[in-house]
């Protein structure tokens, strides 16, 4: 659904426009509100409404007699606010989330498959640098290792 990473800036008003790429996906799949939270590592999380509440329901099964599941639901939700795009297809960010993710003025916009992540320039820059050379092995480790495909035998076979 979102893919690509995109530069962009906020405003003085605090607002930040969403990439046309992403704002056609929103007009094809009719969605008119989001929800921007804390994310991890230092970013924002934004999520189509119904996104969110398929994550809404998904945290809110955790226990609560788990002390992290408290905390991690504590922070979460207390930092999700309700965002709509205006004529512009600009979002206003609050300034509790701009502290949170230590975005100033640059952001980069990336594309994570079912939400978009806002980033402060200099550290999605920062993260990027430190990550892509071990890309290769995060996935092995997330994913196995991954057979090369079916031997020639079992091709023929």
């Amino acid at each position: 659904m979102f893919y690509g990473e995109h530069e962009h800036s906020i405003d003085r008003k605090g607002r930040l426009i969403i990439p046309a790429k992403f704002r056609e996906v929103f007009k094809e799949n009719y969605v008119e509100r989001f929800f921007v939270t804390r994310g991890l590592d230092t970013c924002l999380f934004v999520f189509a409404e119904d996104e969110w509440r398929k994550q809404e329901s998904r945290f809110k099964s955790l226990s609560f007699t788990s002390s992290e599941a408290r905390q991690f639901n504590r922070i979460y939700f207390s930092g999700a606010c309700e965002v709509n795009c205006d004529r512009q297809g600009r979002i206003l960010v609050p300034d509790y989330l701009k502290d949170f993710a230590q975005i100033k003025r640059d952001v980069v916009i990336v594309g994570v498959s079912n939400r978009m992540e806002i980033w402060g320039k200099e550290n999605w820059q920062e993260f990027y640098k430190k990550t892509k050379d071990s890309f290769e092995q995060v996935a092995e480790k997330v994913f196995g290792r991954v057979e090369s495909g079916p031997t020639p035998q079992g091709l023929a076979g």
